[in-house]
């Protein structure tokens, strides 16, 4: 099994006094998160330029850095991919024609705040606006980053009311924000609350504290966790060079725990736009026993369009991912329709014609091969599942037609 390298946070001037168990500690972490330009240049060199550009940006959008994500930054490269997704730059001042304040339209999808109803049997619950970092690239920077706070109880109650009302629910997402900012009393509350509702089947977090701030995934929270399966776990890594010992471990725990782990990561120009640093990335992930969910086109977000590249460049890497490595590795490209439209697959064309006789199909090498259709192309489904709504309906029609004054 692969090992790697813990953060050498002492080669830092600013982090030369810290304890290693200050260090490993999460509060300490939190509670020393770099949020101004002076404390950010004790960390990376700044010349007068930076410091101004980013003192601009700051008048706009805030900072947060926990300690050990700054520790990561390689100073010596101006394109360092840790420095790019977490230090702000004046080209967030930038406005593109395409930016919107709420690019998915979560907001308008919303029957209570805190809460998007757009899926069928699912929703999306963002219990806190806080983050323990906030990334340069936030799809939420609407909310994340300018109220550092929690739902209320009166909202999580409304929230909660309205999940328990509609039985069609099955599926809730914890977002945010980042739900593992909640203290470990508060977030386990949400949980038993929504285990109590018979028609919610799993619970889903989306986390990116083994990135950010692995310290976070701590013994007792998982304990804590496992009393409310099942529950799935997504991350966000967009770098290979985010996955340290110390996520590792933090992986290690959530997946002894029972906690299937997916990683969805966002398409980010000069941070991951290379095949190769994806390839490492999805490889480095299944390692760590961390399935490549989903590779998202940057959103239309304000101020984020410098990251934003064509979707083109996601289908090649997908094309450079598919059958050079396992299929394990290659998440599913989507690009989040702006106006709510959902996550759409985006992928490379593998299928070049089809008839009722053959198609034909170019595999990831380029060779065309044929497959042959069977002679009959039409498919009924006689499954339990399928009579048993052919006859609701037949049922159903029946009864209307006894009804009718016509009859």
């Amino acid at each position: 099994m692969k090992t790697y390298e813990k953060v050498d946070y002492r080669k830092l001037p600013m982090f030369v006094g810290v304890t290693g168990e200050q260090w490993n500690d999460w509060r300490w972490q939190a509670a020393n998160v770099i949020r101004d330009t002076e404390t950010l240049s004790r960390v990376i060199d700044l010349s007068e330029d930076e410091k101004a550009e980013l003192e601009r940006c700051l008048q706009r959008f805030r900072m947060a850095i926990t300690p050990y994500y700054a520790a990561l930054m390689d100073d010596s490269h101006p394109l360092c991919s840790i420095r790019l997704q977490s230090v702000p730059s004046a080209r967030e001042l930038l406005e593109c024609d395409a930016d919107l304040a709420d690019p998915l339209c979560e907001d308008a999808d919303s029957p209570v705040p805190g809460l998007t109803h757009r899926y069928p049997d699912r929703v999306l619950f963002l219990v806190t606006n806080r983050c323990s970092m906030y990334c340069r690239h936030c799809t939420r920077r609407r909310l994340v980053g300018f109220q550092d706070r929690h739902l209320t109880e009166s909202q999580l109650d409304a929230c909660i009311r309205y999940i328990a009302r509609h039985p069609e629910i099955r599926d809730v997402l914890l977002s945010g924000g980042d739900p593992l900012t909640l203290p470990d009393v508060r977030l386990e509350s949400i949980l038993s609350r929504l285990r109590a509702i018979d028609h919610v089947e799993i619970i889903r977090i989306g986390t990116r504290m083994p990135v950010v701030l692995p310290m976070r995934i701590t013994d007792e929270l998982v304990a804590m966790l496992r009393k409310y399966q099942p529950i799935y776990v997504n991350t966000h890594f967009n770098h290979y060079k985010e996955i340290t010992a110390e996520a590792a471990a933090a992986c290690a725990k959530l997946a002894d725990g029972g906690f299937p782990l997916g990683n969805q990561s966002v398409l980010l120009r000069d941070v991951n736009d290379c095949p190769r640093i994806m390839k490492k990335l999805v490889q480095e992930l299944l390692a760590i026993r961390v399935k490549p969910y989903y590779l998202y086109q940057c959103d239309l977000s304000q101020g984020i369009g410098h990251f934003r590249t064509s979707v083109a460049r996601g289908m090649e890497i997908i094309e450079n991912l598919r059958g050079h490595t396992s299929g394990l590795a290659v998440p599913t490209f989507v690009v989040d329709a702006p106006g709510g439209g959902g996550k759409i697959p985006v992928m490379p064309n593998y299928l070049l014609s089809y008839s009722d006789k053959r198609i034909i199909l170019r595999n990831y090498e380029g060779d065309i091969t044929t497959y042959t259709q069977p002679e009959n192309i039409y498919s009924d489904c006689w499954c339990e599942l399928c009579r048993e709504d052919r006859y609701e309906s037949n049922s159903i029609l029946r009864e209307s037609t006894l009804m009718s004054p016509l009859a």
